[in-house]
């Protein structure tokens, strides 16, 4: 959709330097996990924008993003100091990978992917599918809800860079393969993934740059 404005229903710190923000969901805004919204705002004189995948599982009532905030950043720092009731500018949503309800999925997760990665997992569980997700940082994010994921049955595994290759391999003929993150992660896991003997060009894949 065009731009509209977007009211924050909460904002909560969900790992270091990482925050979750819900909004209410704006008449007529429609995604799916995996598509992401653009952000806009003018701070000291300045238009900023960013773009932010989702991090819930639908967008109902309400929508979430997954915020990294840098503190010499620019907009990051700006959206960790909003409150509920304010208003915040979006547009979309964008981006061609995203849920379509299969029914088995295994999610690959760098960094920031942890967002979307949650969003699908749940979503997918939701419906009754199998999950698995395998995410790669030393400083993770959304440790409660990968937990939930985990003690409601989906394989989850919280990895560093030596363990990835065996962390993918484990899972990597279980279901509709999706890649979320920066691009040198996402070439570790196509690497990994061909060294499994698995189809990476059959992978839904979202690079951050």
């Amino acid at each position: 959709m065009d731009e509209t404005a977007a009211t924050v229903s909460a904002v909560d710190t969900v790992g270091p330097d990482t925050i979750a923000i819900t909004f209410e969901t704006p008449t007529g805004f429609d995604a799916e996990p995996g598509q992401f919204v653009l952000v806009r705002a003018t701070i000291d004189g300045e238009e900023l924008s960013r773009y932010y995948t989702l991090s819930s599982p639908g967008v109902g009532e309400t929508f979430e993003i997954t915020v990294g905030v840098d503190p010499e950043g620019d907009l990051s720092p700006w959206l960790a100091d909003r409150e509920v009731g304010d208003d915040v500018t979006i547009e979309g949503p964008f981006g061609e990978v995203y849920y379509e309800d299969e029914p088995s999925v295994v999610v690959f997760a760098g960094g920031p992917g942890v967002g979307p990665a949650v969003g699908l997992g749940e979503a997918a569980a939701s419906a009754g599918g199998e999950v698995s997700i395998v995410y790669r940082d030393d400083e993770p994010a959304h440790e409660e809800r990968l937990s939930a994921l985990a003690n409601a049955g989906a394989h989850v595994a919280i990895v560093g860079d030596d363990s990835l290759s065996d962390a993918v391999a484990e899972v990597a003929d279980e279901g509709q393969v999706y890649v979320f993150g920066f691009q040198e992660f996402v070439e570790d896991v196509r690497d990994a993934l061909e060294s499994a003997g698995a189809d990476f060009d059959s992978a839904k894949v979202e690079s951050f740059g």
